[in-house]
């Protein structure tokens, strides 16, 4: 019994000793595991930021648009950086119902031409001819001269010859015969000069950079000053070539500022943030929308966009200052099939005297669409022209519908300003509702000081079968939480003559009204039919 119970100790012992041996060997194992699979994170972590920044800094560097830019540097994660890039070639593919992107694949091919043909100390991608070829791609002609001596401006006559010859540089021309989007017509030039002999052509600034003009005899002598008639000069002294050169520079400089701009993309500058629902905050603003009864299958769908003026950017000229913001919008269908779209500046010219105050009022913008009861998006994009910064917004909206057999009410439209307008002055467009201009609160945020305007439309009250009228009671019910404020009441004999459909216009005083928030109900009450709708509003007291 003595010697089992010692062999079983034994054997405990041996397979202890066994337990720890094999965790001291796996222990090691293991710990290189962990660490290999952490470099392994690290490393993939660190392949993925360096593609990134060499994607935004070099492969897209030429032509990406400001706006791009700017929005790129904004995204805050990989997931949203790796969308971008992908949304960025979409926007340029040109079949985009295709598995390849021609754009995509074309840009790349011209980046490795670059690298294999124009480096000479620096990347090729880096140099103007590299430049200049990955964003327009190669030229129809290129015409290459070598340097070395040769006649000064043989063809345009012995008087504005220069004597002797003269030593040029090397230099090559570069033709298209049409680049689109950089508004430069047909027939582009563009030239470079290689003048350190390095293989390294740069974009030429001057029309005469090419030319060394060294060990030239009277090089700087034009044919009159050779002959002693004028005061001696330089080439360029007559007025006329002076004209001639400065004429030839300021085209070339319009031409070399021109194709510095990143290649026309196929979307115009605010639509194509639409497309691409490339999101941007450095602009912002706020909207709402009001529906109106047209017919039984028709609602007048009002967009109203609010601006605080302090947000935009105003240029001072001539005794005032100026802004221009430009409106994009589109509502299309949830299948994405287009039903509207809109695009108009909103301008601002206002005196240096009421500048300071002008700050803290808000600029409006409206349109107006019909459209049918149902559900759509709405998308819009701001930009500020002055200052270049752009908002954006993507919300859906649902459009009610208003049967016959209903009674119903339009939005509840808290308002600035309502004016009622004469008759001959009462027409469609922004802010004007039957013969009323109104002008909406987007924000819902009113001051003390000011009243509160409120228009409501209310359609399909029952008409008395002997005065042709509708006969209802109107109540405006103001609300904080559940405790009741106030309550106006009305009757609509004063409101309407013989029809279904009855306009609600008021003021409300606010001066006596604590800051919070605040809802309003209007509570209609046709009292032939019996029936009652209540609307609720809801705005804020400063």
């Amino acid at each position: 019994m003595q010697n089992r119970n010692t062999k079983l100790k034994s054997l405990i012992t041996v397979f202890g000793l066994l337990i720890v041996m094999l965790g001291v060997g796996f222990s090691p194992i293991l710990a290189k595991k962990k660490r290999d699979k952490e470099r392994e994170k690290s490393l993939r972590l660190e392949t993925q930021d360096k593609y990134l920044k060499k994607w935004l800094k070099q492969d897209v560097k030429f032509i990406i648009t400001p706006d791009e830019k700017n929005a790129f540097k904004q995204l805050t994660s990989d997931d949203e950086r790796y969308e971008f890039i992908e949304q960025f070639w979409l926007r340029r593919d040109p079949t985009p119902d295709t598995l390849v992107n021609e754009t995509r694949d074309e840009h790349y091919r011209r980046i490795a031409y670059a690298n294999e043909r124009f480096t000479s100390g620096k990347p090729g991608w880096k140099t103007d001819r590299g430049i200049m070829y990955i964003m327009y791609g190669p030229p129809d002609t290129i015409e290459t001269n070598m340097g070395g001596e040769m006649p000064r401006n043989q063809g345009q006559g012995a008087m504005y010859t220069v004597g002797g010859g003269s030593v040029t540089y090397p230099h090559i021309y570069w033709r298209y015969r049409h680049i689109a989007g950089a508004d430069l017509g047909n027939e582009v030039v563009v030239e470079f000069v290689d003048k350190t002999h390095t293989g390294e052509f740069r974009i030429a600034r001057d029309p005469f950079e090419k030319d060394a003009l060294k060990h030239t005899p009277f090089y700087d002598m034009d044919a009159l000053n050779k002959m002693g008639i004028g005061p001696p000069g330089t080439r360029l002294a007559s007025g006329l070539l002076l004209d001639d050169y400065q004429q030839m520079q300021n085209y070339r400089n319009q031409t070399l500022a021109a194709l510095s701009q990143p290649p026309e993309i196929r979307f115009k500058d605010l639509e194509h943030l639409v497309e691409t629902k490339l999101s941007y905050n450095l602009f912002p603003f706020e909207f709402r929308t009001d529906f109106l009864k047209i017919t039984d299958d028709t609602v007048l769908t009002a967009i109203t966009v609010a601006t605080q003026n302090k947000d935009m950017t105003f240029e001072q000229e001539a005794g005032v200052h100026r802004s221009s913001v430009n409106v994009f919008g589109r509502i299309t269908t949830i299948t994405g099939r287009r039903v509207h779209t809109f695009e108009e500046p909103i301008r601002q010219v206002v005196p240096n005297s009421l500048y300071k105050q002008s700050m803290e009022r808000t600029s409006l913008y409206q349109t107006t669409v019909p459209l049918r009861s149902g559900v759509y998006k709405v998308e819009l994009v701001l930009k500020d022209l002055n200052s270049g910064n752009v908002g954006t917004i993507y919300r859906s909206i649902r459009v009610p519908k208003f049967p016959e057999d209903q009674l119903s009410t339009s939005s509840i439209i808290l308002a600035d300003k309502i004016e009622g307008l004469p008759i001959y002055q009462a027409s469609a467009g922004p802010f004007i509702l039957g013969g009323a201009k109104v002008l909406p609160n987007v924000t819902e945020t009113f001051h003390r000081a000011d009243p509160m305007g409120i228009y409501v439309q209310v359609y399909n009250l029952s008409l008395d079968k002997n005065t042709q009228k509708p006969s209802a009671t109107i109540e405006y019910i103001l609300k904080k939480g559940n405790q009741e404020m106030r309550r106006y009441k009305e009757a609509s004999d004063t409101l309407s003559g013989p029809t279904k459909q009855i306009t609600l216009q008021k003021l409300f005083p606010l001066n006596n009204l604590q800051p919070g928030r605040y809802s309003l109900v209007v509570n209609v009450t046709d009292n032939l039919s019996a029936k009652t709708i209540a609307p609720t509003a809801r705005f804020t007291v400063q």
